[in-house]
């Protein structure tokens, strides 16, 4: 069956739209090498794998963000994004073959029948999960499930005499964006973003609308090692900082013309300043929001460079529920500036673009960076310089910590120091730790 749902996909793509004969003549081919290899190839061979693989490889010679994910992770991906899954609701991580329980999520199961952080799990359903090698993908499966469901977790816990037993019925479990809200001072309110996802516009109007009920005039958005995520979410959020209609962004692509999202002038915080924070890590809709802000002198950037991610991709799916994300245009900040990175030297070598980074010093000094005069452009309202074809630029430069590079802080993560040191910390200080924070 599996072999004739990858050849009716090979064959239905020709009825794609403005399939011309030459793209007919080559889908006939792959589809004549696979039948080939499957009726006369030496050894047996597994036809639904050397498809993706076909896929796989087709993509990577296009650009580094056309991807082709099995059917089994097309919901994994998508669930961060969609603002939610179905399980007990837990944080966790593995330390020394132990389920550590990180954190319970607010208002989750797990967080309702008196799990807390710290507990070490013990036993799933009766199967002993302590000891035995499990990995990340394994507690998942075994937690997560369909609302309703329940899971019995056989839970230690330090200080207390015995194993504790809960039964907690699985539920809807929101995947929030914000990691944190609070006032800097008398005036200054900062927000720290993780994605731009389904929820997060809901979440950042209600954290700076408690924030705005402390005095909060001036606002620090935290988008350093956010990888982006919806683009309407960064529009959405942006258009709360303009009190008139200006262009936030526009993409363009072979078959898509030019499309402009602009502000509605909504302006809630259009008296607020603000300053955004960024890194290497902050990628695509987190570019989109900072171009918008740098172009119009909204707001100041602070930090270094960003990722450099423009490209616009769409998902395809493929008839056994798989998916091919295809990249069908690219970004523009209002001035015109072009957010992508160039990728024309391969894939591997994009995928180097941090080492490099790092290597030529860029991460220390902003003096190490260099743009040509071809990728200058102006501000919109002061003029300032500011460089186009790989990322935003901050205007404030901020070197990295360099101890999360040395070879002695890289040896003590690997080993498990210093987690275990934070888990015995938080084991001897619960209580002041709780009453504190």
């Amino acid at each position: 069956m599996k072999k004739i749902i990858t050849f009716a996909t090979i064959f239905l793509i020709i009825g794609i739209p403005g399939f011309s004969q030459v793209l007919n003549e080559n889908t006939i081919k792959i589809g004549r090498t696979l039948g080939l290899i499957d009726a006369w190839y030496v050894d047996s061979t597994d036809i639904n794998k050397l498809t993706e693989t076909t896929i796989v490889e087709m993509l990577r010679t296009l650009d580094p963000h056309s991807v082709y994910i099995s059917a089994k992770d097309v919901k994994e991906m998508n669930e961060p994004l969609n603002g939610n899954f179905e399980g007990i609701g837990i944080q966790f991580n593995l330390l020394r073959d132990t389920i550590i329980v990180i954190e319970p999520i607010s208002g989750g199961p797990s967080k309702k029948v008196g799990l807390l952080a710290g507990d070490r799990i013990i036993s799933i359903n009766g199967e002993k999960v302590a000891g035995i090698g499990i990995s990340t993908t394994g507690v998942r499966s075994r937690l997560m499930g369909m609302k309703g469901t329940k899971v019995n977790l056989s839970v230690f816990r330090k200080g207390d005499k015995g194993i504790l037993d809960f039964t907690i019925v699985r539920d809807k479990i929101p995947i929030n964006s914000l990691d944190a809200a609070y006032m800097l001072d008398k005036e200054t309110g900062y927000v720290k973003l993780n994605k731009f996802a389904a929820t997060t516009t809901k979440e950042f109007l209600s954290a700076v609308d408690s924030l705005r009920k402390k005095n909060m005039k001036n606002l620090v958005l935290d988008l350093r090692s956010n990888g982006g995520g919806y683009m309407i979410a960064a529009t959405d959020i942006a258009d709360r900082f303009f009190s008139d209609k200006k262009l936030l962004v526009y993409i363009s692509g072979r078959k898509n013309p030019r499309q402009d999202y602009m502000s509605e002038g909504k302006g809630t915080l259009s008296d607020t300043r603000i300053a955004v924070l960024t890194d290497e890590g902050s990628a695509s809709a987190s570019e989109i929001l900072a171009g918008a802000f740098q172009d119009w002198d909204r707001g100041v950037i602070v930090g270094r460079r960003t990722f450099g991610k423009g490209l616009v991709q769409n998902g395809f799916y493929l008839t056994d529920g798989s998916m091919i994300r295809l990249t069908i245009a690219r970004y523009y900040t209002p001035t015109g500036r072009l957010i992508q990175s160039p990728y024309n030297e391969g894939y591997d070598k994009y995928l180097e673009n941090f080492y490099k980074r790092y290597t030529d010093g860029e991460l220390m000094t902003a003096d190490s960076i260099r743009f040509p005069d071809s990728l200058k452009f102006k501000t919109l309202i002061n003029k300032r310089i500011v460089y186009g074809g790989g990322g935003i630029m901050p205007d404030i430069f901020v070197p990295a910590d360099t101890s999360n590079y040395s070879d002695y802080y890289r040896s003590l993560v690997r080993k498990g120091v210093v987690n275990s040191f934070t888990l015995e910390y938080s084991d001897k200080n619960r209580k002041m730790l709780t009453s504190e924070y």
